[in-house]
């Protein structure tokens, strides 16, 4: 199972180092194609500086016809003319304002000398200067590629998210699935057994038969819990307490005898609206958990405290720890660390604790070989106002 979870994650972050890859590979060939009609653009209005200096020139062999053609073919780029004292002489393709016309010329005449220069020599000892923006293409251009991306972006996102639903949905139908099932599988089994146990009462020792009897009811529980994974059971007011020293009196028994459970509860009831079978549940299996990280042999708290409307449990462990990369994974289905172990107690309680009586649970903290404290946390229940 682990391998299978490996796998998943290795495609996730193979789509997602693909979607970079793409990303800037865009980004790339959207820089070459900008750097390159930003050139192109260069040349263009060094033709049309030519052809400025060409209308003051004295050479008649000069084609004027042709130059005022070039003069009047740029149609796009916003440019400015001027003299040796920044005096603005001729200006194109920029719109001036009905107000303030004089300050915008000269605002204007400063930033586009910013951007971009050509220096005319009138080859009368004097120079005159363009000035030039880039024009609306090459802009539209420079913002595409990021407009690009976050469409992309979005559509990663959006893609995401209808996959984690639809994932969401499978494994919901498969837990209820796989629960219902279950519970029905156990049912014509336990009736049975109830029924032989009744029989065997008058033919055979009844102390056999009374931890016979135990076992039966053990197996009536667990059927009761798996038929309560997809429904809504109703929740009831319990004392966390009672309920945690409850399940943990159950397990004490059934763990190595050098694990060590200590408790620190709180001094009086807490009430916490819950049910109480799918709460043993999810102790039971964060008991088995930390056992399995002692490798059977360490010490294992819980405890029990109230802050404001919130009780929280905390579950500690002298264990093996988790990696804090791995705080949230190993709640994710299939992840586990034991080589016949499905990856399922975690997740289940996770589900019991989220979906079923609106709590959280997460790892507090852990060190690698010291050990692990899992959290939970649930809506205290004040029974003085019910």
């Amino acid at each position: 199972m682990k391998s299978i979870y490996d796998s998943r994650q290795r495609l996730k972050y193979l789509f997602i180092v693909v979607a970079v890859c793409i990303a800037i590979a865009s980004l790339v060939v959207s820089d070459i194609l900008i750097k390159g009609l930003a050139q192109e653009e260069r040349q263009k209005m060094e033709i049309w500086a030519e052809a400025t200096r060409l209308t003051a020139s004295k050479n008649t062999a000069v084609d004027m016809s042709l130059v005022l053609k070039i003069l009047q073919g740029n149609t796009t780029i916003p440019v400015v003319l001027c003299n040796d004292q920044d005096s603005i002489m001729s200006m194109k393709n920029i719109d001036l304002p009905e107000k303030d016309v004089e300050a915008f010329k000269r605002a204007k005449v400063l930033e586009l000398k910013s951007r971009n220069t050509i220096v005319i020599d009138m080859e009368d000892g004097t120079y005159q200067y363009v000035y030039y923006d880039d024009s609306i293409i090459l802009k539209r251009l420079l913002i595409y590629p990021y407009a690009q991306l976050t469409v992309v972006f979005v559509f990663i996102l959006i893609a995401f998210l209808a996959l984690a639903s639809t994932k969401k949905a499978e494994q919901n139908k498969v837990w209820v699935g796989l629960s219902k099932e279950t519970a029905h599988q156990l049912g014509t089994p336990i009736s049975s057994l109830i029924a032989w146990i009744e029989y065997l009462r008058t033919k055979v020792d009844i102390s056999l038969l009374n931890e016979m009897e135990k076992d039966v009811k053990r197996l009536e529980v667990i059927a009761e819990r798996f038929s309560k994974i997809g429904s809504n059971p109703d929740p009831v007011p319990v004392d966390i307490n009672a309920s945690i020293q409850m399940a943990l009196d159950y397990m004490s028994t059934r763990i190595s005898s050098k694990v060590r459970i200590y408790t620190h509860l709180a001094p009086e009831p807490v009430w916490v609206l819950m049910n109480d079978s799918l709460f043993a549940w999810v102790v039971e299996n964060l008991t088995k958990n930390a056992v399995d990280a002692m490798e059977g042999q360490g010490e294992i708290t819980y405890k029990v405290e109230e802050k404001d409307k919130v009780v929280r449990i905390d579950i500690t462990d002298t264990g093996k720890g988790i990696a804090k990369s791995k705080f949230k994974t190993v709640f994710n289905p299939g992840y586990t660390t034991k080589e016949r172990g499905w990856g399922l107690g975690l997740s289940l309680v996770k589900r019991i604790i989220e979906s079923y009586h609106g709590g959280k649970i997460y790892v507090k903290s852990s060190e690698i070989g010291k050990g692990t404290t899992f959290r939970i946390e649930l809506r205290k229940y004040n029974k003085m106002l019910s």
